[in-house]
């Protein structure tokens, strides 16, 4: 079993077409220390290969304003994931590109690729933090606050 980058399930190089199944699978998919991906049953365990991350976060609401906001992402396995301490954001870069390549923990060590438009979203709700000569873009949720990118220098971001 194989997941793509766009959280696309395959079985035997096809894709799952019932949601319904990949629903199921996604329930007993667990990362181990190394970050190696299994489907883990009372009965066996299978390695399955992930080409990126397991889900993808392809939908936003967003409740309340400010340092208080909450933001719920919506999966492409329709569940949803309220950002916090226990669901955080990360951004990092693309080595070749420098395109931002943000994700949001799901569960269990498993993270959901947060998509473009989506992250488009993010950062134009986004605040500004200034600490001392830093300057950090980033968004609220759930009391947390999370960068959106490298702190830029003061002198460097005007």
């Amino acid at each position: 079993m194989r997941i793509d980058r766009d959280g696309t399930w395959y079985y035997h190089g096809s894709p799952i077409r019932r949601i319904e199944l990949t629903k199921l699978f996604s329930t007993v998919l667990r990362r181990d220390e190394a970050g190696d991906y299994w489907l883990v049953t009372p009965a066996e365990r299978g390695r399955i290969q992930v080409d990126e991350v397991p889900f993808t976060a392809v939908g936003l609401m967003v409740s309340g304003e400010g340092t208080s906001q909450r933001l719920i992402f919506g999966t492409n396995l329709d569940a949803e994931v309220i950002a916090g301490p226990e669901h955080p954001i990360r951004v990092e870069e693309d080595d070749g590109t420098g395109e931002p390549r943000p994700y949001i923990v799901v569960r269990d060590n498993l993270e959901a690729r947060i998509t473009r438009s989506v992250f488009y979203e993010l950062v134009e709700r986004a605040d500004v933090r200034e600490d001392g000569e830093e300057v950090q873009v980033g968004i609220w949720s759930m009391g947390t606050f999370f960068p959106l990118g490298r702190p830029m220098n003061r002198a460097t971001a005007t």
